[in-house]
């Protein structure tokens, strides 16, 4: 695929390009050249401060472990309200 830099440098990505890229509209590009020159390019999500913590490793860790206990149907308790469930998690620790 081919696209032409125009004025100011800007240039339009072709649609299959931005989808793999996961960017429409008003999303960044981060660009880094190696050493040989070869630049690669990907979609960038800033996060702001105060939600960072959901993205640590270790938290990602937690998240990627509850999906895998629902896909395997690991989630036998239901509940009918919040306070229910804060009470079972209380009774969990006894």
């Amino acid at each position: 695929m081919r696209t032409s830099v125009r004025g100011r440098r800007q240039v339009t990505l072709p649609e299959s390009v931005a989808k793999v890229l996961g960017v429409t509209e008003g999303d960044d590009l981060e660009f880094t050249v190696d050493e040989g020159g070869t630049v690669t390019v990907r979609g960038w999500t800033s996060i702001p401060t105060d939600q960072r913590w959901f993205w640590t490793p270790e938290w990602q860790a937690g998240e990627a472990e509850a999906d895998q206990q629902i896909a395997n149907g690991e989630t036998s308790k239901g509940f009918t309200s919040a306070a229910e469930m804060l009470a079972d998690i209380d009774n969990e620790d006894e």
